[in-house]
């Protein structure tokens, strides 16, 4: 080692200190174990890292070996910064319009909240559950780690646009994702119990909660039943789940509120998002809505879909936009639309009679947190069935009225998690936390921060463009 360079031992030095760092940020010293090996490779090189790169004769590698090493290192970086620091995420859907549009390219970061370790380790980067075009899994199911969240710059707050795995995408129709299969399991078990007499119990339900998992019983049998429409029925691990944006309206212990379209926290009014969007009912004096009227506005095709002909019109606009169109001479009528509760609660999470909610009135509903306590009871069971079962790993069940968790009869439940609201700005056009309740704390990925590229899906090269969004930061 005498003859090593000081160069070699200035990089031997920096990288140990980026190493030491690392090692404690990620909380586990046995990876000290491998310091030894970063020794060699910088020092005493005993053992031949590019041992695969040399040939018989000695000579250089061919272009192919150093383009395949190049590819292999590039592509551990980005499974590593992935990981640890931030990832990019594109705008599929119209569900935070106008806050971020379809096409948006984000900037994710992942240490805002800290970064988790992940589930599955051994993954292909840039990819988060499947191979597109020949549509195999792009992870492995070993090893699994349990869930653990490194230390970041700080914890969700209240507004923030977050992205987060889809909690319901546990199970997945491999054909048919959307809805959600909780959903799907519960539409398609109503419809067969509906019109199969064979399927009718002799015996009322002592609770929506068994009505539901009756339901959802009969359902999951006829989708795993029809691979045609509905393709394989998939099991994938929290970090594997499809990637959802929306913005936190509720954390931890809130008690949660929407009545007529106005979020309450706690029994107060919050302040909406400057560009939240509903659905308004549009009359004009006769007159038909042309394109030029969806350009002045910037209303996008996904949401110009079923709007109605004149003179009635349904259109998703910010209140700014709801004033313009109020403004213009043929324009008659100009008023929101609101979801009144049906008496059934059939509409919406937790999908029971016993909680007449719907999309633009619900609640009140308490936000679960780390450590708390419920009572539970067979009306009640209904909100928690998900969080007891499927985010939080225990067995539920309901025998002669009484609730069993783990084997063992239960009053009341300890919640591990804590669990959050998220919803889409534009209210009316979101699937979010309203059809499929509570995001866990696991789920949880990282902060949107800045607009990187924004292309507009509705118009081609180059006027798709959105310059004027290009490294838009992403505020409240």
């Amino acid at each position: 080692m005498q003859n090593v360079s000081k160069v070699k031992w200035i990089k031997l030095g920096i990288a140990s200190i980026v190493f030491m760092l690392w090692v404690i940020w990620v909380g586990n010293y046995w990876l000290l174990l491998l310091y030894p090996l970063l020794f060699d490779s910088y020092i005493t090189k005993k053992i031949p890292w590019d041992f695969w790169k040399k040939t018989k004769d000695g000579k250089k590698p061919s272009a192919v070996l150093e383009w395949t090493d190049a590819l292999i290192f590039a592509l551990l970086a980005v499974y590593m910064i992935n990981i640890f620091l931030f990832q990019n995420y594109k705008i599929p859907t119209s569900s935070l319009e106008k806050s971020l549009m379809v096409g948006d390219h984000l900037f994710v970061s992942k240490v805002s909240y800290g970064p988790r370790m992940p589930n599955t380790p051994i993954a292909f980067p840039l990819v988060q559950n499947t191979f597109p075009i020949i549509n195999t899994k792009s992870y492995t199911n070993w090893p699994h780690w349990d869930f653990k969240r490194l230390k970041g710059f700080g914890d969700v707050k209240r507004d923030d646009i977050v992205v987060f795995n889809f909690p319901a995408g546990d199970t997945v129709p491999f054909k048919s994702n959307n809805p959600s299969y909780f959903e799907q399991c519960l539409q398609v078990g109503g419809i067969l119990y509906s019109q199969d007499a064979s399927l009718k119990r002799s015996t009322p339900f002592n609770s929506d909660w068994e009505r539901n998992n009756y339901l959802m019983s009969i359902g999951a049998k006829a989708i795993k039943a029809d691979p045609q429409n509905y393709g394989e029925v998939l099991a994938r691990p929290v970090d594997r789940r499809d990637n959802y944006v929306k913005r936190c309206v509720a954390l931890p212990g809130d008690v949660f509120e929407i009545r007529s379209n106005q979020i309450y926290i706690d029994g107060k009014a919050v302040n909406n998002p400057e560009f939240i969007q509903h659905i308004y009912h549009v009359q004009t004096d006769g007159t038909s809505l042309n394109t030029r009227f969806f350009e002045k506005l910037e209303i996008s095709k996904a949401d110009q879909e079923a709007i109605g002909s004149a003179p009635n019109y349904v259109l998703n606009l910010t209140e700014g936009m709801a004033k313009k169109v109020k403004a213009m001479p043929f324009v008659k009528l100009v008023k929101m639309v609101e979801r009144k509760p049906n008496g059934s609660g059939s509409n919406v999470f937790p999908y029971s009679s016993d909680y007449n909610w719907s999309r633009d009135n619900f609640g009140p509903l308490k936000m679960p947190e780390a450590g708390e306590t419920v009572e539970l009871n067979l009306k009640n069971l209904v909100l928690y069935d998900r969080i007891i079962r499927n985010y939080e790993g225990n067995t539920l069940d309901v025998k002669n009225g009484q609730i069993y968790i783990n084997g063992e009869v239960a009053n009341s439940y300890t919640f591990k998690m804590d669990y959050y609201f998220m919803l889409g700005d534009n209210r009316h056009k979101s699937a979010d936390s309203r059809f499929w309740g509570f995001v866990p704390e696991d789920h949880i990925v990282g902060k949107p921060i800045l607009v990187w590229l924004s292309l507009d899906p509705d118009k081609g090269f180059p006027m798709n463009i959105r310059w004027k969004r290009f490294f838009k930061m992403v505020h409240k």
